[in-house]
């Protein structure tokens, strides 16, 4: 290890912290040489559900030299941003529309990246070394490479653990031609404990530390572009954009910290939105609404989909106005959830009175009503 090594890592880290990176750590690209077996096990399986992206990009995934074969260490960083409150409290009232802690703020992408390219920048004019900025954009595992560079851990339910934020952590990742010397891993340390496993709603774990997408609640109401699979409606609750369950039980939450980053904290807008006025927002109020948030790729029409499922499971009478207008929605993905939701809140002669305002040119919305 060269005194220039360590002085140009401890000027990294100084800037780091400068630009409000919580922790930083430092893994040569090859440290770890199983990621190929674990990815190809994970798609083989078609864990990945409809996620196809991560089937095409397999090959540019599996290792960072795949992706760049000049890259000798990855930096990874972490950004803390640790909520208020414990997400967990906020399933029991029905009147909100429960948005993830994640996307409750300003996009992370936007916010990580622009720090993550200054301090790349630093770094290629400290050392003339060529760099690669990415923040969830491309093919790299950021959470195991995360957990070689010693920023924490991949707990059971496959998110990454940190001694000081616990389950929240935003990760980003510098792959640079310089050769850095690394930090040492950080070892598991989730013991025994099986309190992400055994809260999920839809048991999406089939082992520990896996997890498949096909039974997540989080890639259903955010990934898929479907409707919701009737067996998943009644356990997503209030969930209108993501699930924090796993993520909020844990027990090392209790050493994290309310976020002290004014672009990561949440919305209170966003976070303490109402059910009801969710349900009335048309494309241009979606788009205003949720604008340079995650929420917002979504796009409307998903969005409206979540929420009929969250009125569906209100047992709130006083939507039943706002689901029999989005009967006539332009999407058949909206059609077909205001069926389920209004069969949840009428009763079934009233629910089938309704049925005149559906426009039914689609098998999805007719089989609603079959069901």
């Amino acid at each position: 290890m060269s005194a220039d090594g360590n002085t140009i890592v401890s000027e990294l880290r100084a800037r780091a912290k400068t630009l409000g990176f919580d922790s930083v750590g430092i893994t040569s690209a090859d440290a770890r040489p199983d990621l190929s077996q674990k990815l190809a096990s994970a798609l083989d399986q078609h864990w990945h559900a409809g996620m196809e992206w991560m089937e095409e990009t397999r090959e540019r995934r599996q290792q960072p030299k795949a992706l760049w074969p000049d890259v000798k260490s990855i930096i990874m960083v972490g950004a803390n941003y640790g909520p208020a409150e414990n997400p967990l409290d906020r399933l029991v009232d029905k009147n909100l529309a429960n948005v993830s802690v994640y996307a409750q703020m300003r996009d992370y992408h936007e916010v990580i990246k622009g720090r993550l390219k200054d301090l790349a920048g630093f770094l290629a004019r400290r050392t003339g070394a060529e760099v690669k900025v990415f923040v969830d954009t491309a093919p790299v595992m950021e959470k195991p490479l995360a957990e070689a560079a010693g920023l924490g851990w991949q707990g059971k339910h496959t998110v990454l653990l940190s001694r000081d934020a616990g389950s929240w952590l935003f990760l980003g990742a510098i792959f640079t031609s310089a050769d850095l010397p690394a930090d040492a891993p950080e070892p598991e340390k989730c013991g025994s404990c099986t309190r992400c496993l055994d809260i999920c709603p839809t048991n999406a774990f089939p082992a520990p530390f896996r997890l498949d997408a096909r039974k997540c609640l989080a890639y259903y109401s955010v990934e898929h572009k479907g409707q919701i699979p009737i067996e998943f409606r009644k356990p997503m609750g209030n969930r209108v954009f993501g699930c924090d369950d796993c993520l909020a039980v844990c027990p090392w939450n209790k050493f994290a910290r309310q976020t002290r980053d004014d672009k990561l904290a949440a919305r209170e807008t966003i976070r303490d939105a109402q059910l009801s006025d969710m349900l009335a927002l048309d494309d241009p109020a979606f788009r205003d609404f949720f604008a340079q948030t995650p929420v917002k790729r979504l796009g409307a029409a998903r969005f409206l989909r979540n929420c009929l499922v969250a009125a569906g499971n209100s047992g709130d009478h006083t939507h039943i106005p706002a689901v029999s207008r989005a009967l006539a929605h332009e999407s058949p993905l909206v059609r077909g959830m205001a069926v389920w939701a209004l069969r949840q809140l009428a009763e079934p002669d009233e629910a089938a009175g309704y049925r005149h305002h559906t426009i039914e040119t689609d098998l999805e919305v007719l089989a609603e009503w079959s069901h």
